[in-house]
């Protein structure tokens, strides 16, 4: 039972760290951009998804947001907010919004003669609970088929493996010259006074015998 529970604690816990990697870091989609807008939002149970007002307005749950509409190569549509982060969490520090309306609405194509554009996202997008990722950039690239290499990506993992790495390797030292030192330590005093009671035992036992072999008078 106990091995279950483990199982599923540790399952839990890597679902979550997935989930928070999968929204946080950077993706890249090649789009075509056929819309931008302007949509008065009101922010409800879904907050925790959405990002700040821009930098230096008020933060309000009902205010103006940007929107990027978009069509993927093989025809779905996808639809990004364009939001500020400012100095908050994911920390994009995002505060040009408004350049990057204009350069998206600039980009904008048409079927006949395609602009393809790599959007950069943070985040998913949610039909049933109204979630939209927050494009933080947009450039334009050759073509439908062009490959993004996730640099970003690839940095912070590879930080976040040798910070892993390098706490394993503290833990096996400190563990060396500490904890099993003082394990044995603990298991010797053990065994010390395991023995001593097997003695204390056995003399007792040995002048419990003593009497048994005294003959009666």
């Amino acid at each position: 039972m106990m091995r279950y529970l483990k199982w599923a604690f540790w399952t839990v816990i890597g679902l979550c760290l997935f989930a928070f990697f999968h929204y946080t870091l950077p993706q890249h989609d090649i789009v075509r951009i056929v819309g931008t807008e302007n949509r008065r939002v009101d922010v409800g149970d879904n907050s925790i998804f959405w990002s700040r007002a821009e930098v230096g307005m008020a933060n309000s749950t009902s205010r103006d947001v940007f929107f990027i509409n978009a069509v993927y190569p093989n025809g779905k549509t996808m639809e990004y907010r364009n939001e500020d982060t400012g100095w908050g969490w994911p920390p994009y520090f995002k505060v040009d919004s408004y350049g990057l309306q204009t350069q998206a609405k600039e980009l904008s194509s048409s079927p006949d003669k395609p602009i393809w554009v790599s959007v950069t996202h943070y985040g998913w997008r949610n039909k049933l609970f109204t979630i939209f990722p927050n494009a933080v950039a947009v450039k334009q690239v050759e073509g439908p088929d062009v490959t993004i290499i996730p640099w970003v990506n690839i940095v912070i993992f590879t930080f976040l493996a040798f910070v892993i790495f390098m706490i394993q390797r503290m833990w096996l030292q400190f563990r060396e010259r500490t904890v099993d030192p003082a394990l044995s330590a603990i298991d010797s005093r053990a065994d010390a006074a395991a023995d001593e009671v097997r003695g204390v035992w056995g003399r007792f036992m040995a002048w419990i015998g003593t009497w048994r072999g005294t003959p009666r008078r």
